[in-house]
């Protein structure tokens, strides 16, 4: 099933948002000292292109630098890539087959917001990472 909706999810909307996030991590990394912010566009963009079994947990290791980092993120792409969510989430939201994917598209927002400090997992683990912080 996760493989039929990453399918579904490429084609209608996946692989724009990878273009996105890989417009954003060029440009980052063109700049020298945005390095980290472009390398988590890659890494964000890689999600966002095959999405479903995999998850984004905290990393228990983030801090304040992630924090100012995030900041930062905001005011260069986070806003720009949360609308693209936002945007083709209330488009995939039209259709009956779309609702799912918009579902998983809003999800990404708030990572698309704040990647610095997170961490993509399979799904697996990502329940399991929850079941141990229990």
């Amino acid at each position: 099933m996760r493989t039929l909706l990453n399918i579904i999810w490429l084609v209608l909307g996946g692989f724009w948002l990878f273009l996105g996030y890989l417009a954003a991590g060029i440009v980052l990394c063109i700049l020298i000292v945005t390095i980290p912010w472009g390398i988590a566009s890659f890494r964000i963009g890689l999600y966002a292109l095959w999405p479903f079994g995999r998850t984004v947990v905290a990393k228990p290791t983030a801090g304040a630098w992630s924090f100012l980092g995030n900041v930062v993120w905001v005011l260069v792409a986070g806003i720009w890539l949360a609308l693209a969510h936002i945007v083709s989430g209330i488009a995939l939201c039209i259709t009956i087959i779309g609702i799912p994917l918009g579902i998983a598209d809003f999800k990404m927002v708030p990572v698309s917001l704040a990647p610095l400090g997170k961490e993509i997992v399979p799904t697996t683990q990502g329940a399991f990472d929850r079941a141990a912080a229990r």
